[in-house]
Formats: C-alpha cells, structure tokens, sequence
C-alpha cells in the first residue's frame, strides 16, 4: 500500500479565532460560522475520494472532521500528534498581549521555525510528530488520507514533506479557517511529495 495523496484540511473558526487570542493545545469551540465553514467545505472535499480522515484530538478539529465524516461516510479516527503547536506562556493571549510581556517574540516565531515559545515547543518538533503520522498512514492507506487539523501544524507539515529548508519554512502563508492544503506524489518522482494546491477552500 501507498499513501498517494493528503489533504490538510484546517479546522473551522472557533471563538479564539473570532477574538483574536492564540489557541495552541487550549480545547476552544468552534462558532456558528465554524460549524458552517465546515458543512459548506464538505461537497469540495468529497471530490478527493479519500479513504480515511484523521483529525487532531482537539475539540475544534474532531467537530469539524465529524461533520465531514457523517456527511460522507468516510471513516474517521483522531490521533493527538496533530494537535496544533503548544504555545506554551502564550496560549489564551492576544497578540497585543504577548508582543507587551515579550517583545520581539512573535516576529522571531514566526521566521524561525526552531525558535520555541516559552513553555511551548517549536515547529520543527510539531513537524516531526505530524510526519509520523504520514509514515504510519502509509502501512494502511492505499489512496487518499484527509488530515484535519490546525493552521500552524499544517504549514509545518507542508514544509517538512516537501523537504524545504527549515530557514524557509516561514515563507508558506498561513491557512484560512477550513481550507486546505493538497500534497500528492506518484513512483515516476521516487514518491517524493508535491504541492498541488496552498489554502484552497470556499469563499463566500
């Protein structure tokens, strides 16, 4: 068996969002528009055939997965190495808040994927957890697997199964609530992963 495609698929909007406060391992809820982010991304992703979806163990992913997963019959499990990143002192704060108690940390957080939150951990780490998920999906999944997940894990996973350079990492764009990521591979490129779409989703 061969994993041949992924679908990142980022959760829908959640209160945090909708305030503005960091979320990393805090369980948030997702909004009425969350809920509907959802349901009107399911036709969309449907037409990737995908065998299976995996969802982070954080409330925010397992309910947008779930509305998916009932809408299309596709089996569904949860797995807690896609929880987003652990952002540590910062998680419940604005960014207002954090750029006051520690300035200058947003901005080096964002551009060096190393570089930890206090308390937290990096992307880098949330990479490597991520992608051994991808590995363990390729002993059971002959097809398609949708991944759904959280913002900052995606664009860490996106980075690392391409193979760009970690210093690079910060030049993939955020992912807007409920759209995703698609990386597919075939044996002619020795299974090498390629981007096929960035943030694709519905507006509107």
């Amino acid at each position: 068996m061969t994993l041949r495609r992924l679908v990142l698929w980022r959760h829908g909007e959640t209160d945090y969002n909708a305030s503005g406060r960091m979320q990393g391992h805090i369980d948030s809820n997702l909004t009425e528009v969350g809920w509907n982010q959802a349901r009107f991304a399911v036709p969309a992703l449907a037409r990737f055939a995908a065998d299976l979806i995996v969802a982070s163990d954080l409330r925010r992913a397992t309910d947008t997965a779930t509305v998916f997963s009932e809408a299309t019959g596709v089996p569904l499990r949860f797995d807690k190495r896609l929880r987003e990143t652990n952002l540590g002192s910062w998680q419940g704060k604005t960014g207002a808040e954090i750029d006051a108690e520690w300035p200058g940390g947003r901005a080096e957080w964002q551009t060096d994927a190393t570089w930890t939150p206090p308390g937290g951990e990096s992307r880098v780490e949330v990479a490597a957890r991520a992608t051994e998920v991808v590995a363990g999906l390729d002993e059971g999944v002959d097809g398609t697997a949708v991944l759904c997940a959280h913002g900052g894990l995606i664009t860490a996973l996106t980075g690392s199964l391409l193979e760009l350079p970690v210093a690079n990492w910060w030049q993939l764009g955020g992912i807007s609530n409920c759209h995703w990521t698609v990386l597919a591979r075939r044996e002619t490129s020795g299974l090498a992963w390629r981007l096929i779409a960035y943030n694709a989703g519905i507006t509107g």
